[in-house]
């Protein structure tokens, strides 16, 4: 039986096509997701737990038109690991077909979703299913892949590119948008500093202003200087507000001591 992940940003348009899958008798479990943060975090948990895990996800019913990511996008970063989920486009436009069967899509169904033709993707999704062969238990991945969770999608010039997260040294505040700072250069990105923060903790970045993250470990250098303390990062000089000063430097002085 099927473990779905459904994934639209319209939430009636979700609930809509989750029913109908959780009605389908082939369709073991069918979870959501709203746009391309949630999807990607779910499927890097499905990837880590392997085809048997708990956490394991066979098909990926996709919405293309989307904020932020695209379904499109999101199909081509899962095309870059050993063995993602397969994929069926569901979606009110009819002019991606062609890009979507080139990303190796299993089928391409149209809204309003009519529970007959859903039926007939679940059936082409668990023909494949059934005829992929089983994953060898001992052989690792020749090549290492990366986590979608490592990596944030950056808009430039209508092509998205995914930067990896441990490239970036810095990340700079501006208005609802936030700048990504690696030794490439900068990246915009619709994501407001807070949430970035909160998502980022655990991966060593801290916020030393109400304008600035940084990862921790890109600080070269930390100055005091007639009450003002800065920090070097690179070739960049940034300030550190008085009320994260006395925490950075616990922070800066605890990894220094391992």
């Amino acid at each position: 039986m099927l473990r779905a992940l459904a994934v639209d940003d319209e939430r009636p348009a979700l609930e809509e096509l989750l029913y109908l899958l959780r009605a389908d008798p082939r369709v073991r479990s069918a979870e959501g997701a709203t746009d391309a943060t949630e999807t990607l975090r779910r499927i890097n948990r499905a990837l880590d737990a392997g085809p048997d895990g708990d956490d394991a996800i066979d098909v990926v019913f996709l919405d293309i038109h989307m904020a932020g990511l695209t379904g499109l996008d999101i199909a081509r970063l899962l095309a870059g690991f050993a063995r993602p989920p397969l994929i069926v486009f569901v979606t009110a436009h009819e002019g991606f077909a062609v890009q979507a069967f080139d990303l190796k899509a299993v089928d391409y169904v149209l809204k309003p979703v009519r529970r007959e033709r859903l039926a007939e993707a679940v059936r082409r999704v668990c023909d494949q299913v059934e005829a992929s062969p089983a994953p060898a238990a001992a052989a690792p991945p020749a090549v290492a892949q990366q986590s979608a969770a490592d990596q944030i999608a950056v808009e430039l010039g209508g092509v998205t590119r995914f930067v990896p997260i441990d490239d970036i040294a810095y990340v700079e505040a501006q208005g609802d948008y936030a700048r990504l700072h690696t030794r490439a250069g900068s990246h915009l990105v619709r994501i407001p500093l807070s949430t970035l923060e909160e998502r980022w903790a655990a991966r060593g970045f801290v916020r030393i202003h109400r304008r600035h993250l940084v990862a921790l470990g890109r600080i070269d250098e930390l100055r005091l200087d007639a009450g003002a303390t800065t920090v070097r990062v690179g070739d960049a000089e940034l300030a550190v507000s008085r009320r994260h000063a006395r925490e950075l430097r616990d922070l800066l002085m605890r990894r220094a001591h391992g």
